[in-house]
């Protein structure tokens, strides 16, 4: 009887080690990536935060950094966990040829649908015929009142 237990724990305890070696280890592995990239920031490291924003690493304090902006230099300040990732040199020259790669192809697909598209002429040239209001036509002369066409029978008479 006791046998019978222990084959029923062993698939329990190959599902938690299963479970450990597919989802908890390669999570703690990542983490303490992370964690060794945050803690080996250095001044001047190009980074990006979670929030998307680029910048200059130009101060670290303790658990916070101070970086600077745009092309007016505007410092921000921020903490450690919120840093994404740290650019390399390499990471910002694949990223700038391919922003270029797309700014000439789009370039080129503008020029291409410009040839492409026949030149339109403005509204009041392509007006046709049909479309214009008709003109009125003269106005019928109007018959003669009915007191005249007897006193022209009574002549005939």
């Amino acid at each position: 009887m006791q046998g019978g237990g222990i084959t029923m724990l062993i698939p329990i305890i190959l599902l938690v080690v299963i479970m450990y070696f597919m989802l908890i280890r390669p999570q703690k592995k990542k983490e303490k990536q992370v964690a060794d990239m945050r803690n080996a920031l250095k001044v001047g490291d190009h980074i990006i935060t979670i929030g998307g924003i680029c910048g200059r690493v130009a101060k670290i304090k303790n658990d916070r950094l101070v970086i600077e902006v745009g092309a007016d230099r505007v410092k921000m300040e921020f903490m450690k966990w919120a840093i994404s990732r740290v650019e390399t040199a390499e990471d910002r020259a694949k990223a700038k040829e391919a922003a270029d790669k797309a700014a000439a192809a789009e370039k080129a697909a503008d020029n291409e649908e410009a040839a492409a598209a026949p030149k339109k002429l403005p509204k009041k040239m392509t007006k046709k015929a049909e479309d214009a209001p008709a003109e009125e036509a003269p106005a019928a002369p109007a018959e003669a009142p009915a007191e005249e066409a007897p006193a022209e029978e009574a002549k005939a008479e």
